[in-house]
């Protein structure tokens, strides 16, 4: 029965990568970009230029990670919003499932909770690919504008979600075709924080501090307000963090890949 099993699980694993990949992507040009927020100590503006990527066209969904991962840990559920209440870890574990179902080398070392970046599996966008892919080409605050005027029809934050998270996709997409990229839960980027950590990023591809205690997570939530949604602001959170009561149901994530080999 054991061999059967393992057999079947085989089977199962590559009919699911002969299928092609399990959600829509958007091709993220190679570019430079003036990354930062001048309003914001830890986020001195300064010149990043980043290769070129893949990056989930929505938010990652309850109904996707109940389809990677058999489980879904959302407090507000319903197939189309996105995931929430995961940590850093469930999203890398995500992420490493996601790829192996596709028949992709995974990313992350789960002992180490490392990233080989080099890998053609799935992982978490760095801080700078996701700026660069919420900026769109933009140099504003907001990628619609200097001012929130119009984020009521972009996001979901304090102001129109009712007080919860909202199916994803509904919102108008920023400029590269990307939906939910603010508002709505934060999202999981593989870095590491650090204050200060501008003052020493590289400029091609910087990819955070090696060590710190908490992560980076990006683009505001519903419950946060229109401020939070700003292309250059950052946040952060202990990739552990697991308390319902102050705001696990906050963060979610969608994942990034390298270019497909030509």
């Amino acid at each position: 029965m054991t061999r059967l099993f393992a057999l079947f699980f085989l089977a199962s694993f590559s009919a699911l990568a002969a299928q092609g990949p399990l959600a829509e992507m958007v091709e993220i040009k190679a570019g430079q970009f003036m990354m930062g927020d001048k309003a914001e100590p830890d986020a001195t503006p300064h010149e990043v230029s980043v290769t070129g990527f893949m990056m989930d066209k929505f938010l990652v969904t309850q109904e996707l990670f109940q389809k990677v991962t058999a489980s879904n840990p959302s407090r507000w559920k319903s197939d189309k919003n996105p995931v929430e209440q995961v940590r850093w870890s469930d999203a890398v574990k995500f992420c490493n499932k996601r790829s192996e179902m596709e028949g992709l080398k995974p990313c992350y070392d789960l002992q180490k909770w490392t990233c080989d970046f080099s890998s053609d599996g799935y992982r978490l966008p760095t801080e700078a690919e996701w700026e660069y892919a919420c900026r769109a080409g933009t140099t504003t605050d907001y990628f619609f504008g200097a001012t929130p005027g119009a984020l009521k029809d972009y996001a979901w934050f304090d102001k129109n979600s009712g007080g919860k998270p909202k199916p994803v996709g509904q919102k108008k997409p920023n400029p590269w075709g990307l939906y939910d990229m603010v508002g709505n839960v934060w999202q999981w980027c593989n870095d590491f924080y650090k204050v200060d950590y501008y003052k020493e990023s590289p400029k091609q591809d910087p990819r955070g501090p090696a060590t710190a205690q908490n992560k980076v997570v990006r683009g505001g939530a519903w419950r946060f307000a229109a401020d939070n949604c700003r292309s250059g602001y950052r946040y952060n959170e202990s990739p552990g963090y697991a308390d319902v009561c102050f705001g696990y149901d906050i963060y979610g994530f969608r994942c990034v890949k390298n270019l497909p080999s030509k």
